[in-house]
Protein backbone atom coordinates (compact mmCIF):
# COMPACT_ATOMS: atom_id res chain seq x y z
CA UNK A 1 0.00 0.00 0.00
CA UNK A 2 1.33 3.48 -0.74
CA UNK A 3 0.64 6.28 1.57
CA UNK A 4 0.54 10.09 0.44
CA UNK A 5 -0.21 13.44 2.06
CA UNK A 6 -0.88 16.34 0.91
CA UNK A 7 -0.68 20.08 3.23
CA UNK A 8 -1.83 23.23 2.26
CA UNK A 9 -1.12 26.48 3.85
CA UNK A 10 -2.02 30.36 3.30
CA UNK A 11 -0.45 33.30 4.48
CA UNK A 12 -2.97 34.29 6.56
CA UNK A 13 -2.16 31.29 9.00
CA UNK A 14 -5.05 28.97 7.92
CA UNK A 15 -3.80 25.51 7.13
CA UNK A 16 -4.81 22.10 5.47
CA UNK A 17 -4.25 19.04 5.49
CA UNK A 18 -5.44 15.35 3.18
CA UNK A 19 -3.79 11.66 3.38
CA UNK A 20 -4.65 8.31 1.49
CA UNK A 21 -3.15 5.38 0.51
CA UNK A 22 -3.44 3.89 -2.78
CA UNK A 23 -3.07 -0.09 -3.22
CA UNK A 24 -0.08 -1.35 -5.22
CA UNK A 25 0.17 -4.83 -6.44
CA UNK A 26 2.51 -7.36 -6.71
CA UNK A 27 1.78 -8.45 -10.43
CA UNK A 28 2.49 -12.08 -9.24
CA UNK A 29 -0.53 -15.14 -9.74
CA UNK A 30 -1.10 -17.86 -7.72
CA UNK A 31 -0.65 -21.46 -8.29
CA UNK A 32 -1.91 -24.60 -6.67
CA UNK A 33 -1.15 -28.62 -6.77
CA UNK A 34 -2.79 -31.06 -4.58
CA UNK A 35 -2.76 -35.27 -4.27
CA UNK A 36 -6.56 -36.65 -3.09
CA UNK A 37 -6.40 -40.01 -1.37
CA UNK A 38 -8.54 -42.54 1.06
CA UNK A 39 -6.70 -44.03 4.54
CA UNK A 40 -9.04 -46.86 6.35
CA UNK A 41 -8.85 -47.02 9.94
CA UNK A 42 -5.67 -47.94 11.53
CA UNK A 43 -3.85 -47.07 8.22
CA UNK A 44 -0.80 -44.58 7.95
CA UNK A 45 -0.01 -43.24 4.33
CA UNK A 46 3.74 -41.42 3.67
CA UNK A 47 3.76 -38.26 0.98
CA UNK A 48 7.31 -36.99 0.28
CA UNK A 49 7.27 -33.02 -0.08
CA UNK A 50 10.35 -31.01 -1.27
CA UNK A 51 10.82 -27.85 -0.07
CA UNK A 52 9.48 -25.01 -2.60
CA UNK A 53 11.99 -22.78 -4.10
CA UNK A 54 11.58 -19.73 -6.44
CA UNK A 55 7.86 -19.13 -4.68
CA UNK A 56 6.72 -15.73 -1.83
CA UNK A 57 7.57 -16.79 1.27
CA UNK A 58 4.73 -14.32 2.80
CA UNK A 59 1.84 -16.12 0.37
CA UNK A 60 0.24 -19.76 0.28
CA UNK A 61 1.55 -23.02 2.38
CA UNK A 62 0.52 -26.86 2.53
CA UNK A 63 -3.08 -27.41 3.07
CA UNK A 64 -4.05 -30.41 4.95
CA UNK A 65 -7.73 -31.27 4.37
CA UNK A 66 -9.68 -34.22 6.16
CA UNK A 67 -13.12 -35.73 6.16
CA UNK A 68 -15.31 -38.90 7.26
CA UNK A 69 -17.28 -38.93 4.29
CA UNK A 70 -17.17 -38.82 0.87
CA UNK A 71 -21.65 -39.56 -0.20
CA UNK A 72 -23.42 -37.13 2.66
CA UNK A 73 -24.70 -33.82 0.62
CA UNK A 74 -27.85 -35.89 -0.90
CA UNK A 75 -30.77 -33.83 0.95
CA UNK A 76 -31.53 -31.68 -2.01
CA UNK A 77 -31.26 -34.26 -4.34
CA UNK A 78 -33.73 -36.54 -3.13
CA UNK A 79 -35.71 -33.26 -1.64
CA UNK A 80 -35.93 -32.64 -5.87
CA UNK A 81 -37.26 -35.48 -6.63
CA UNK A 82 -39.89 -35.72 -3.97
CA UNK A 83 -40.80 -32.63 -4.85
CA UNK A 84 -40.70 -32.76 -8.56
CA UNK A 85 -43.79 -30.65 -10.22
CA UNK A 86 -44.39 -33.22 -13.46
CA UNK A 87 -46.45 -36.22 -12.86
CA UNK A 88 -44.72 -38.55 -15.81
CA UNK A 89 -43.76 -42.10 -15.85
CA UNK A 90 -39.78 -40.94 -15.35
CA UNK A 91 -40.55 -38.77 -12.45
CA UNK A 92 -42.16 -41.62 -10.75
CA UNK A 93 -39.38 -44.15 -11.52
CA UNK A 94 -36.68 -41.98 -10.41
CA UNK A 95 -38.42 -41.07 -7.34
CA UNK A 96 -38.80 -45.02 -6.39
CA UNK A 97 -35.18 -45.46 -7.39
CA UNK A 98 -33.88 -42.26 -4.97
CA UNK A 99 -35.92 -43.00 -2.31
CA UNK A 100 -35.71 -46.71 -2.28
CA UNK A 101 -31.83 -46.73 -2.59
CA UNK A 102 -31.07 -44.01 -0.14
CA UNK A 103 -32.89 -45.20 3.19
CA UNK A 104 -30.06 -46.36 4.83
CA UNK A 105 -28.00 -43.63 4.35
CA UNK A 106 -30.40 -40.59 4.98
CA UNK A 107 -30.97 -42.39 8.65
CA UNK A 108 -27.69 -43.15 8.78
CA UNK A 109 -26.84 -38.85 8.55
CA UNK A 110 -30.13 -37.97 10.49
CA UNK A 111 -30.74 -35.63 7.06
CA UNK A 112 -33.18 -32.32 8.47
CA UNK A 113 -35.83 -31.70 6.20
CA UNK A 114 -37.14 -34.97 4.40
CA UNK A 115 -40.53 -36.34 5.36
CA UNK A 116 -40.49 -39.12 7.85
CA UNK A 117 -39.52 -42.66 6.58
CA UNK A 118 -42.95 -43.73 6.95
CA UNK A 119 -44.19 -40.64 4.80
CA UNK A 120 -41.50 -41.61 2.15
CA UNK A 121 -42.50 -45.33 2.49
CA UNK A 122 -45.95 -44.45 1.84
CA UNK A 123 -44.82 -41.95 -1.27
CA UNK A 124 -42.94 -45.11 -3.05
CA UNK A 125 -46.55 -47.90 -2.39
CA UNK A 126 -48.44 -44.87 -3.83
CA UNK A 127 -46.03 -44.23 -6.98
CA UNK A 128 -45.78 -48.23 -7.51
CA UNK A 129 -49.61 -48.43 -7.45
CA UNK A 130 -49.62 -45.37 -10.37
CA UNK A 131 -46.79 -46.70 -12.48
CA UNK A 132 -48.97 -50.26 -12.47
CA UNK A 133 -52.13 -47.93 -13.43
CA UNK A 134 -50.13 -46.46 -16.45
CA UNK A 135 -48.54 -49.88 -17.60
CA UNK A 136 -49.49 -50.63 -21.40
CA UNK A 137 -50.78 -54.08 -22.45
CA UNK A 138 -47.70 -54.58 -24.35
CA UNK A 139 -46.12 -54.57 -21.04
CA UNK A 140 -44.11 -50.98 -21.54
CA UNK A 141 -44.90 -47.21 -20.69
CA UNK A 142 -45.53 -44.28 -22.23
CA UNK A 143 -43.92 -41.06 -21.15
CA UNK A 144 -47.69 -39.65 -19.04
CA UNK A 145 -50.51 -41.93 -19.71
CA UNK A 146 -52.00 -45.47 -20.40
CA UNK A 147 -53.10 -46.01 -23.71
CA UNK A 148 -50.14 -44.09 -26.24
CA UNK A 149 -47.80 -46.24 -27.71
CA UNK A 150 -44.96 -47.47 -25.23
CA UNK A 151 -41.89 -45.42 -25.17
CA UNK A 152 -38.68 -48.12 -25.37
CA UNK A 153 -36.49 -45.95 -23.14
CA UNK A 154 -38.93 -44.59 -20.14
CA UNK A 155 -40.13 -48.40 -19.97
CA UNK A 156 -36.73 -49.64 -19.39
CA UNK A 157 -36.53 -47.25 -16.43
CA UNK A 158 -39.42 -48.01 -15.06
CA UNK A 159 -38.72 -51.42 -14.94
CA UNK A 160 -35.61 -50.27 -13.23
CA UNK A 161 -37.37 -48.71 -10.64
CA UNK A 162 -39.57 -51.69 -9.91
CA UNK A 163 -36.86 -54.19 -9.53
CA UNK A 164 -35.23 -51.62 -6.97
CA UNK A 165 -38.10 -51.04 -5.25
CA UNK A 166 -38.49 -55.08 -5.00
CA UNK A 167 -35.16 -55.46 -3.89
CA UNK A 168 -36.09 -53.29 -0.85
CA UNK A 169 -39.04 -55.06 0.09
CA UNK A 170 -41.28 -53.25 -1.53
CA UNK A 171 -44.58 -55.03 -2.79
CA UNK A 172 -44.50 -55.21 -6.44
CA UNK A 173 -46.91 -56.83 -8.47
CA UNK A 174 -45.10 -60.06 -10.33
CA UNK A 175 -47.15 -59.73 -13.30
CA UNK A 176 -46.74 -56.50 -13.65
CA UNK A 177 -43.41 -56.83 -13.26
CA UNK A 178 -43.12 -60.12 -15.72
CA UNK A 179 -45.01 -58.26 -18.55
CA UNK A 180 -42.40 -55.20 -18.07
CA UNK A 181 -39.29 -57.51 -18.21
CA UNK A 182 -40.68 -59.36 -21.43
CA UNK A 183 -40.95 -56.02 -23.10
CA UNK A 184 -37.77 -55.78 -22.39
CA UNK A 185 -36.75 -58.99 -23.83
CA UNK A 186 -37.82 -58.08 -27.01
CA UNK A 187 -36.85 -54.15 -26.67
CA UNK A 188 -35.01 -54.24 -29.91
CA UNK A 189 -38.99 -54.70 -31.69
CA UNK A 190 -39.54 -50.90 -30.23
CA UNK A 191 -37.27 -49.30 -30.76
CA UNK A 192 -38.71 -46.86 -33.74
CA UNK A 193 -36.69 -47.24 -36.66
CA UNK A 194 -35.13 -43.50 -37.20
CA UNK A 195 -33.00 -43.72 -33.69
CA UNK A 196 -29.56 -43.49 -34.36
CA UNK A 197 -27.13 -46.27 -33.67
CA UNK A 198 -25.77 -45.31 -30.39
CA UNK A 199 -29.38 -44.50 -28.92
CA UNK A 200 -30.34 -47.91 -29.82
CA UNK A 201 -27.52 -49.96 -28.59
CA UNK A 202 -27.72 -47.78 -25.21
CA UNK A 203 -31.43 -49.03 -24.95
CA UNK A 204 -30.45 -52.10 -25.38
CA UNK A 205 -27.78 -52.21 -23.01
CA UNK A 206 -29.68 -50.47 -20.59
CA UNK A 207 -32.21 -53.17 -20.83
CA UNK A 208 -29.87 -56.31 -20.63
CA UNK A 209 -28.55 -54.58 -17.34
CA UNK A 210 -31.71 -54.11 -15.59
CA UNK A 211 -32.84 -57.71 -16.56
CA UNK A 212 -29.57 -58.87 -15.26
CA UNK A 213 -30.15 -56.91 -12.05
CA UNK A 214 -33.60 -58.35 -11.95
CA UNK A 215 -32.39 -62.43 -12.00
CA UNK A 216 -33.35 -62.52 -15.31
CA UNK A 217 -29.75 -61.79 -17.39
CA UNK A 218 -28.80 -63.01 -20.72
CA UNK A 219 -25.23 -62.70 -20.92
CA UNK A 220 -24.96 -64.47 -24.88
CA UNK A 221 -26.88 -61.57 -25.94
CA UNK A 222 -25.10 -58.76 -23.90
CA UNK A 223 -22.04 -59.89 -25.55
CA UNK A 224 -24.04 -60.06 -28.89
CA UNK A 225 -24.57 -56.67 -28.56
CA UNK A 226 -21.48 -55.91 -27.39
CA UNK A 227 -19.92 -57.35 -30.67
CA UNK A 228 -22.72 -55.40 -32.71
CA UNK A 229 -22.03 -52.07 -31.54
CA UNK A 230 -18.43 -52.76 -32.32
CA UNK A 231 -16.74 -53.72 -29.01
CA UNK A 232 -14.72 -51.34 -26.94
CA UNK A 233 -13.09 -49.62 -30.03
CA UNK A 234 -15.85 -49.14 -32.19
CA UNK A 235 -17.69 -45.48 -31.83
CA UNK A 236 -21.63 -46.66 -31.26
CA UNK A 237 -21.07 -47.73 -28.00
CA UNK A 238 -20.74 -45.33 -25.47
CA UNK A 239 -19.46 -45.23 -21.52
CA UNK A 240 -22.56 -45.65 -20.31
CA UNK A 241 -23.76 -48.51 -22.61
CA UNK A 242 -20.09 -49.97 -22.08
CA UNK A 243 -20.06 -49.71 -17.95
CA UNK A 244 -23.84 -51.54 -18.32
CA UNK A 245 -23.02 -54.13 -20.46
CA UNK A 246 -19.76 -55.16 -18.37
CA UNK A 247 -22.13 -56.31 -15.17
CA UNK A 248 -24.55 -58.20 -17.94
CA UNK A 249 -21.67 -60.40 -19.90
CA UNK A 250 -19.93 -62.76 -18.42
CA UNK A 251 -17.06 -63.39 -20.92
CA UNK A 252 -13.93 -62.92 -19.25
CA UNK A 253 -11.77 -61.48 -22.54
CA UNK A 254 -14.64 -58.63 -23.39
CA UNK A 255 -15.04 -57.79 -19.59
CA UNK A 256 -11.58 -57.22 -19.80
CA UNK A 257 -12.03 -55.12 -22.46
CA UNK A 258 -14.56 -53.03 -21.36
CA UNK A 259 -12.06 -52.04 -18.08
CA UNK A 260 -9.12 -51.14 -20.16
CA UNK A 261 -11.72 -48.73 -22.11
CA UNK A 262 -13.66 -47.48 -18.93
CA UNK A 263 -9.74 -46.45 -17.56
CA UNK A 264 -8.49 -45.56 -20.68
CA UNK A 265 -11.06 -42.86 -21.43
CA UNK A 266 -11.40 -41.36 -17.93
CA UNK A 267 -10.76 -37.81 -17.87
CA UNK A 268 -8.66 -37.18 -14.70
CA UNK A 269 -7.31 -34.66 -12.16
CA UNK A 270 -5.74 -34.58 -9.36
CA UNK A 271 -8.62 -34.79 -7.24
CA UNK A 272 -11.67 -36.07 -9.83
CA UNK A 273 -12.56 -38.51 -12.77
CA UNK A 274 -14.95 -37.85 -15.07
CA UNK A 275 -16.12 -39.47 -18.73
CA UNK A 276 -17.92 -38.47 -20.99
CA UNK A 277 -20.69 -39.24 -24.29
CA UNK A 278 -21.61 -37.89 -27.65
CA UNK A 279 -25.53 -39.00 -28.48
CA UNK A 280 -25.00 -35.96 -31.22
CA UNK A 281 -29.17 -35.08 -31.97
CA UNK A 282 -30.43 -38.62 -30.21
CA UNK A 283 -28.86 -37.20 -26.80
CA UNK A 284 -32.92 -36.02 -26.00
CA UNK A 285 -34.10 -39.71 -26.71
CA UNK A 286 -32.49 -41.37 -23.52
CA UNK A 287 -31.67 -38.74 -21.47
CA UNK A 288 -28.18 -38.71 -21.98
CA UNK A 289 -25.68 -36.35 -19.84
CA UNK A 290 -22.59 -36.63 -19.01
CA UNK A 291 -23.19 -36.54 -15.06
CA UNK A 292 -25.35 -39.38 -15.73
CA UNK A 293 -22.53 -41.40 -17.39
CA UNK A 294 -20.61 -40.54 -14.46
CA UNK A 295 -22.94 -41.91 -12.26
CA UNK A 296 -23.44 -45.39 -13.98
CA UNK A 297 -19.74 -45.86 -14.62
CA UNK A 298 -19.15 -45.15 -11.15
CA UNK A 299 -21.64 -48.03 -10.15
CA UNK A 300 -20.24 -50.26 -12.51
CA UNK A 301 -16.90 -49.79 -10.94
CA UNK A 302 -17.54 -50.17 -7.87
CA UNK A 303 -19.68 -53.25 -8.65
CA UNK A 304 -16.96 -54.92 -10.89
CA UNK A 305 -13.74 -53.69 -9.37
CA UNK A 306 -14.06 -52.46 -5.96
CA UNK A 307 -10.16 -51.90 -5.79
CA UNK A 308 -9.93 -49.59 -8.57
CA UNK A 309 -8.30 -45.89 -8.23
CA UNK A 310 -10.78 -44.47 -9.71
CA UNK A 311 -13.75 -44.93 -7.61
CA UNK A 312 -13.56 -42.09 -4.41
CA UNK A 313 -12.00 -39.44 -7.78
CA UNK A 314 -15.08 -40.11 -9.39
CA UNK A 315 -17.24 -39.95 -6.71
CA UNK A 316 -15.55 -36.49 -6.21
CA UNK A 317 -16.33 -35.46 -10.03
CA UNK A 318 -20.09 -36.42 -9.72
CA UNK A 319 -20.45 -34.70 -6.16
CA UNK A 320 -18.72 -31.14 -7.97
CA UNK A 321 -21.36 -31.80 -10.34
CA UNK A 322 -24.13 -30.51 -8.62
CA UNK A 323 -25.72 -27.24 -8.36
CA UNK A 324 -27.66 -26.06 -5.16
CA UNK A 325 -27.31 -29.23 -4.01
CA UNK A 326 -28.55 -31.08 -7.17
CA UNK A 327 -27.85 -32.76 -10.18
CA UNK A 328 -29.85 -31.24 -13.19
CA UNK A 329 -32.35 -33.43 -13.92
CA UNK A 330 -34.55 -36.68 -12.85
CA UNK A 331 -31.98 -38.96 -14.50
CA UNK A 332 -29.26 -37.35 -13.17
CA UNK A 333 -30.16 -37.39 -9.62
CA UNK A 334 -31.57 -40.86 -9.38
CA UNK A 335 -28.59 -43.03 -11.14
CA UNK A 336 -26.34 -40.60 -8.93
CA UNK A 337 -27.80 -41.40 -5.85
CA UNK A 338 -28.07 -45.13 -6.62
CA UNK A 339 -24.63 -45.10 -7.45
CA UNK A 340 -23.50 -43.11 -4.16
CA UNK A 341 -25.99 -45.12 -2.19
CA UNK A 342 -22.96 -48.38 -3.36
CA UNK A 343 -20.34 -46.36 -2.52
CA UNK A 344 -21.75 -45.89 0.56
CA UNK A 345 -22.73 -49.48 1.76
CA UNK A 346 -19.38 -50.72 -0.14
CA UNK A 347 -16.99 -48.82 1.54
CA UNK A 348 -18.48 -46.54 4.49
CA UNK A 349 -20.48 -48.81 6.23
CA UNK A 350 -18.69 -48.29 9.14
CA UNK A 351 -19.68 -45.57 11.45
CA UNK A 352 -16.18 -43.17 12.01
CA UNK A 353 -14.80 -42.66 14.81
CA UNK A 354 -11.49 -42.46 14.76
CA UNK A 355 -8.96 -39.21 15.02
CA UNK A 356 -6.97 -37.66 11.55
CA UNK A 357 -3.79 -37.00 12.14
CA UNK A 358 -0.80 -34.96 10.30
CA UNK A 359 2.67 -34.87 10.65
CA UNK A 360 5.19 -32.53 8.51
CA UNK A 361 8.49 -33.88 9.27
CA UNK A 362 9.08 -34.28 12.57
CA UNK A 363 6.15 -31.28 13.32
CA UNK A 364 2.25 -31.87 14.72
CA UNK A 365 0.46 -30.20 12.01
CA UNK A 366 -2.72 -31.25 12.20
CA UNK A 367 -5.36 -33.16 14.62
CA UNK A 368 -8.93 -33.74 14.10
CA UNK A 369 -11.64 -36.20 16.07
CA UNK A 370 -14.42 -38.00 13.59
CA UNK A 371 -17.44 -39.36 15.68
CA UNK A 372 -20.34 -40.42 13.95
CA UNK A 373 -21.85 -39.74 10.41
CA UNK A 374 -21.19 -36.04 9.49
CA UNK A 375 -20.27 -33.99 6.94
CA UNK A 376 -17.91 -31.84 8.76
CA UNK A 377 -14.38 -31.08 7.31
CA UNK A 378 -11.02 -30.64 8.82
CA UNK A 379 -8.67 -27.47 7.15
CA UNK A 380 -5.33 -26.98 8.42
CA UNK A 381 -3.01 -24.11 6.51
CA UNK A 382 0.94 -24.46 7.17
CA UNK A 383 2.18 -21.40 5.99
CA UNK A 384 4.88 -21.15 3.36
CA UNK A 385 7.83 -20.14 5.08
CA UNK A 386 7.19 -22.84 7.53
CA UNK A 387 6.93 -25.37 4.75
CA UNK A 388 10.14 -24.03 2.79
CA UNK A 389 12.10 -24.24 6.32
CA UNK A 390 11.42 -27.68 6.86
CA UNK A 391 13.29 -28.42 3.77
CA UNK A 392 12.61 -31.64 1.81
CA UNK A 393 10.79 -34.11 3.96
CA UNK A 394 7.37 -35.88 4.07
CA UNK A 395 3.86 -35.29 5.00
CA UNK A 396 2.74 -38.57 6.92
CA UNK A 397 -1.35 -38.81 7.50
CA UNK A 398 -3.10 -41.67 10.08
CA UNK A 399 -6.26 -42.68 10.96
CA UNK A 400 -6.27 -43.60 14.47
CA UNK A 401 -9.58 -45.58 14.76
CA UNK A 402 -12.55 -46.80 12.83
CA UNK A 403 -14.25 -45.80 9.57
CA UNK A 404 -12.52 -44.12 5.98
CA UNK A 405 -10.44 -40.70 6.43
CA UNK A 406 -10.51 -39.12 3.09
CA UNK A 407 -7.70 -36.29 2.83
CA UNK A 408 -6.68 -33.72 0.62
CA UNK A 409 -2.94 -32.24 0.85
CA UNK A 410 -2.17 -28.97 -1.08
CA UNK A 411 0.46 -27.03 -1.83
CA UNK A 412 -0.78 -23.07 -2.67
CA UNK A 413 1.85 -20.91 -4.04
CA UNK A 414 3.07 -17.31 -5.87
CA UNK A 415 6.20 -17.86 -8.08
CA UNK A 416 9.03 -14.96 -7.17
CA UNK A 417 9.28 -14.62 -11.25
CA UNK A 418 6.91 -12.10 -12.78
CA UNK A 419 7.56 -13.16 -16.44
CA UNK A 420 5.46 -16.41 -16.10
CA UNK A 421 5.08 -18.97 -19.59
CA UNK A 422 1.61 -20.02 -20.36
CA UNK A 423 0.92 -23.56 -18.48
CA UNK A 424 -2.29 -26.21 -18.73
CA UNK A 425 -3.42 -27.83 -15.95
CA UNK A 426 -7.18 -28.55 -17.56
CA UNK A 427 -7.17 -25.58 -18.88
CA UNK A 428 -5.64 -23.63 -21.81
CA UNK A 429 -6.21 -19.74 -21.74
CA UNK A 430 -5.55 -16.85 -24.48
CA UNK A 431 -5.26 -13.21 -23.79
CA UNK A 432 -5.92 -10.89 -27.01
CA UNK A 433 -6.24 -7.07 -27.04
CA UNK A 434 -7.81 -5.55 -30.07
CA UNK A 435 -8.41 -1.69 -30.63
CA UNK A 436 -12.58 -1.15 -31.21
CA UNK A 437 -12.49 2.52 -33.19
CA UNK A 438 -9.77 1.74 -34.77
CA UNK A 439 -7.20 -1.51 -35.51
CA UNK A 440 -4.23 0.78 -35.43
CA UNK A 441 -4.74 1.75 -31.43
CA UNK A 442 -3.49 -1.46 -30.64
CA UNK A 443 -0.34 -3.21 -31.51
CA UNK A 444 1.79 -6.17 -30.88
CA UNK A 445 5.70 -6.59 -31.38
CA UNK A 446 7.42 -9.46 -32.23
CA UNK A 447 8.69 -9.64 -28.79
CA UNK A 448 5.03 -9.82 -27.39
CA UNK A 449 4.62 -6.85 -26.20
CA UNK A 450 1.41 -4.60 -26.85
CA UNK A 451 1.63 -0.72 -27.48
CA UNK A 452 -1.83 0.74 -26.65
CA UNK A 453 -2.52 4.75 -27.56
CA UNK A 454 -3.64 6.71 -24.66
CA UNK A 455 -7.35 7.44 -24.43
CA UNK A 456 -8.46 4.66 -26.65
CA UNK A 457 -10.93 1.89 -26.38
CA UNK A 458 -9.74 -2.16 -25.98
CA UNK A 459 -11.70 -5.24 -26.54
CA UNK A 460 -9.95 -7.64 -24.01
CA UNK A 461 -10.85 -10.93 -25.83
CA UNK A 462 -10.46 -14.13 -23.38
CA UNK A 463 -10.66 -17.49 -24.68
CA UNK A 464 -10.67 -20.71 -22.31
CA UNK A 465 -10.47 -24.20 -23.09
CA UNK A 466 -11.75 -27.09 -20.89
CA UNK A 467 -10.47 -30.42 -22.09
CA UNK A 468 -13.19 -32.29 -20.00
CA UNK A 469 -16.22 -31.06 -17.42
CA UNK A 470 -15.15 -28.24 -15.23
CA UNK A 471 -17.17 -27.54 -12.31
CA UNK A 472 -17.12 -23.95 -10.04
CA UNK A 473 -14.67 -22.20 -12.66
CA UNK A 474 -13.69 -18.61 -12.28
CA UNK A 475 -11.92 -16.87 -15.24
CA UNK A 476 -9.66 -14.05 -13.89
CA UNK A 477 -8.08 -11.65 -16.39
CA UNK A 478 -5.90 -8.98 -14.35
CA UNK A 479 -5.69 -5.56 -15.63
CA UNK A 480 -2.82 -3.53 -16.45
CA UNK A 481 -2.95 -0.25 -14.29
CA UNK A 482 -2.70 1.83 -17.03
CA UNK A 483 -6.15 0.27 -18.56
CA UNK A 484 -9.86 0.86 -16.88
CA UNK A 485 -12.73 -1.58 -17.59
CA UNK A 486 -16.04 -0.12 -18.65
CA UNK A 487 -19.53 -1.27 -17.22
CA UNK A 488 -21.81 -1.78 -19.87
CA UNK A 489 -24.19 -1.41 -17.21
CA UNK A 490 -23.39 2.22 -16.89
CA UNK A 491 -25.58 4.85 -18.90
CA UNK A 492 -22.63 6.77 -19.70
CA UNK A 493 -20.62 3.61 -20.91
CA UNK A 494 -20.48 3.74 -25.00
CA UNK A 495 -22.43 0.04 -25.74
CA UNK A 496 -20.11 -2.13 -28.33
CA UNK A 497 -21.06 -5.20 -30.11
CA UNK A 498 -19.35 -8.37 -30.20
CA UNK A 499 -16.88 -7.46 -33.67
CA UNK A 500 -19.16 -10.26 -35.61
CA UNK A 501 -22.85 -8.93 -34.67
CA UNK A 502 -24.43 -6.99 -37.55
CA UNK A 503 -27.24 -5.43 -35.49
CA UNK A 504 -28.40 -5.66 -31.41
CA UNK A 505 -30.94 -8.20 -32.49
CA UNK A 506 -28.26 -10.64 -33.29
CA UNK A 507 -26.26 -10.13 -29.99
CA UNK A 508 -25.78 -13.17 -28.19
CA UNK A 509 -28.32 -13.59 -25.47
CA UNK A 510 -26.75 -16.95 -23.39
CA UNK A 511 -23.62 -16.25 -21.87
CA UNK A 512 -21.86 -19.92 -20.58
CA UNK A 513 -20.53 -17.68 -17.44
CA UNK A 514 -23.38 -16.98 -14.58
CA UNK A 515 -21.47 -13.91 -13.04
CA UNK A 516 -19.28 -11.49 -13.73
CA UNK A 517 -17.30 -8.81 -12.43
CA UNK A 518 -15.66 -5.65 -13.38
CA UNK A 519 -12.91 -4.31 -10.54
CA UNK A 520 -10.35 -1.36 -10.38
CA UNK A 521 -7.53 -4.30 -10.87
CA UNK A 522 -9.35 -7.67 -12.45
CA UNK A 523 -12.15 -8.74 -14.43
CA UNK A 524 -13.65 -11.82 -13.37
CA UNK A 525 -16.40 -14.34 -14.82
CA UNK A 526 -17.76 -17.58 -12.96
CA UNK A 527 -19.69 -20.74 -13.98
CA UNK A 528 -20.53 -23.20 -11.80
CA UNK A 529 -20.30 -26.07 -14.25
CA UNK A 530 -18.79 -26.23 -17.83
CA UNK A 531 -19.01 -29.30 -20.23
CA UNK A 532 -15.98 -29.57 -22.15
CA UNK A 533 -15.35 -27.15 -24.82
CA UNK A 534 -14.24 -23.89 -25.85
CA UNK A 535 -15.58 -20.48 -24.41
CA UNK A 536 -15.01 -17.20 -24.94
CA UNK A 537 -15.48 -13.92 -22.66
CA UNK A 538 -14.86 -10.41 -24.11
CA UNK A 539 -14.82 -6.90 -22.66
CA UNK A 540 -14.09 -3.40 -22.88
CA UNK A 541 -11.92 -1.19 -21.52
CA UNK A 542 -10.30 1.99 -22.04
CA UNK A 543 -6.36 3.33 -21.64
CA UNK A 544 -6.36 5.94 -19.36
CA UNK A 545 -2.59 6.07 -17.67
CA UNK A 546 0.28 5.98 -20.31
CA UNK A 547 3.40 4.07 -18.71
CA UNK A 548 4.63 0.36 -19.41
CA UNK A 549 3.02 -2.51 -17.40
CA UNK A 550 3.68 -5.63 -15.99
CA UNK A 551 0.39 -7.82 -16.62
CA UNK A 552 -0.28 -11.09 -14.66
CA UNK A 553 -1.29 -13.79 -16.15
CA UNK A 554 -5.07 -14.76 -17.13
CA UNK A 555 -5.94 -17.59 -14.97
CA UNK A 556 -8.98 -19.86 -15.21
CA UNK A 557 -8.97 -22.63 -12.01
CA UNK A 558 -11.77 -24.70 -10.61
CA UNK A 559 -12.47 -22.92 -7.32
CA UNK A 560 -12.66 -25.50 -4.78
CA UNK A 561 -9.90 -26.95 -6.99
CA UNK A 562 -7.74 -24.79 -7.87
CA UNK A 563 -4.61 -27.14 -8.55
CA UNK A 564 -6.94 -27.86 -12.01
CA UNK A 565 -5.72 -24.51 -13.70
CA UNK A 566 -4.58 -22.71 -16.43
CA UNK A 567 -2.66 -19.67 -17.60
CA UNK A 568 -1.48 -17.27 -20.06
CA UNK A 569 1.80 -15.99 -20.22
CA UNK A 570 2.61 -12.98 -18.61
CA UNK A 571 2.69 -9.26 -20.94
CA UNK A 572 3.85 -6.38 -21.30
CA UNK A 573 1.56 -3.33 -22.21
CA UNK A 574 2.74 0.02 -23.11
CA UNK A 575 0.55 2.63 -23.02
CA UNK A 576 1.92 5.51 -24.96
Amino acid sequence: VGHFRADAALLLGYADAVSGELPVYTPATAEAFATYGVVDGGGVIGQPVLAPTGVLPQFGGLEVTTSSTAVSALTDAVLYLCDYPYHSADALAGRIMSIATLGDVLEAFGVEGLPAPAVLDQQIVDDIAELVRMRNDDGGWSWFTRGRPSDPWISVTVTHALVIAGDAGFSVPQADLDAALAFLTDIESYIPPEWGRAARLAVQSYALYVRHAAGAGDPGKAADVYREGGGATGDDLQLDSLAQLWTAIDDEGIRDEIERTLANRAVDTAGATSFATSYGEDAYLIAASDRRTDAIVLDALITETPDNELIPKTVAGLMAGQTRGRWNNVYENAFALIALHRYFTTFESVTPDFVARAWLGDEYVAEHTFVGRSPDRSHTLVPMETVIAGGDTSMVVANDGAGRLYYRLGVRYAPDDLTLAARDEGFVVDRVYEGVDDPADVRRDADGTWHIRAGAKVRVRLTMVADAVRTHVALVDPLPAGLEALNPALAVSQTVPPPDAAAPEFWPWWTWYEHENLGDDRVESFASYLPGGTYEYDYIARATTPGTFVVPPTRAEQIYAPEVFGRTASATVVVE
